[in-house]
């Protein structure tokens, strides 16, 4: 399965999703931008964007809720290594009152993964990340500095689902 995303004015990514009613796209919004984000087996409809493999994933993708994506940059070398650490985890993150879909996903072209987690609220992501549960999946990671493996400091970026009712 793939995941492709890409950014637009809000008008544009509705226009989009109009056009392709078939394919359940979910818009977000963020204070620097929107987002629009699908998941298919089939080619990517958008002309420019990003393309990822789902490596992993459970929940289902919501048309509400708070997204927060983790952007992490990785060599060659690193891809392995990465992979390993979340194909291990414990998934207690799934257990997370508020917690609605997860997904990690593998660049098909560059060099950022994106570990994507969608929640009911802001809030619910806030006390996850204050959680035992959050500790204990983090536990032995510092802050994580530019490496062998990690050519770039991650980078978080969060979004809230655009409600089509409203």
């Amino acid at each position: 399965m793939n995941a492709y995303m890409t950014i637009g004015t809000q008008d544009f990514l509705k226009k989009l999703q109009e056009k392709h009613e078939e394919i359940p796209i979910y818009l977000m919004n963020s204070t620097s931008g929107s987002l629009a984000y699908y998941e298919s087996e089939e080619k990517n409809i958008f002309s420019s964007g990003k393309a990822y493999d789902i490596v992993l994933e459970s929940g289902q993708m919501e048309e509400k809720g708070y997204v927060v994506m983790n952007n992490i940059p990785v060599t060659d070398e690193g891809r392995k290594p990465l992979e390993e650490r979340f194909r291990e985890r414990k998934g207690t993150i799934e257990q997370t009152p508020g917690f609605q879909a997860f997904r990690f996903l593998r660049p098909q072209k560059g060099n950022t993964y994106v570990v994507l987690t969608q929640w009911a609220s802001a809030n619910d992501f806030e006390n996850w990340k204050n959680s035992d549960q959050f500790k204990k999946a983090h536990k032995g990671q510092q802050k994580v500095k530019p490496t062998a493996y990690f050519p770039d400091k991650p980078f978080v970026t969060t979004y809230h689902m655009e409600n089509p009712e409203d």
